[in-house]
């Protein structure tokens, strides 16, 4: 019914947002992966939707990319996952990471994301197995600044932060950036964010 909105974005509170499409406002929740590159307030943006209609509310969901929106409608089809959850493993993690995650078929990670149970995870794996294409991953020339964004993200991971708060304070370093001036930095990114 409603497939994509353009508009000013009036409100940021995670996961919602409201979007000002014509004099209309529009709430609308985002995974953090679309929250985190949204514009400033106040600024145009366009968002690919998805409207789940129930018998005691309709709920707007965006996403920055068609593919979050694909990936999204994926995990809907699946029993026991509703929207909420569905939000909840794309903002817990990047599509290349849920796609490696079901190739590798790691419960682990998917049970890392709040709502995620193991039995979840495996049913989640089961369904998902061959929806998802991984990228190439082969070695590189820039391969060693990939393995200093790497051990920044797996020090935040440790340090408590989620991965999609890790890996969205990772893309914002330079790429030259040491682990552990990778580290501080990204630690006064989150602190700001």
């Amino acid at each position: 019914m409603i497939g994509r909105l353009s508009g000013t974005l009036l409100e940021k509170n995670p996961p919602q947002i409201v979007l000002e499409v014509q004099g209309v406002g529009y709430e609308v929740d985002v995974p953090m992966s679309t929250f985190y590159n949204l514009p400033a307030l106040h600024e145009k943006v366009v968002l690919h939707t998805q409207l789940i209609v129930r018998e005691d509310a309709h709920l707007l969901f965006g996403f920055l990319t068609h593919e979050e929106r694909v990936a999204f409608r994926q995990l809907l089809k699946i029993s026991g996952v509703g929207p909420k959850l569905a939000l909840s493993v794309l903002s817990g993690l990047s599509l290349a990471d849920l796609a490696t995650a079901v190739a590798n078929k790691d419960a682990t990670r998917l049970t890392r994301i709040p709502g995620v149970g193991k039995k979840t995870a495996e049913r989640l794996l089961l369904e998902l197995q061959g929806k998802f294409s991984v990228s190439g991953t082969g070695a590189a020339p820039g391969a060693t600044v990939a393995s200093s964004a790497n051990d920044i993200v797996n020090a935040l991971l440790a340090l408590g932060y989620n991965e999609k708060e890790a890996d969205w304070a990772a893309k914002q370093l330079p790429k030259e950036a040491g682990v552990s001036d990778g580290i501080r930095q990204a630690l006064k990114l989150l602190s700001k964010a």
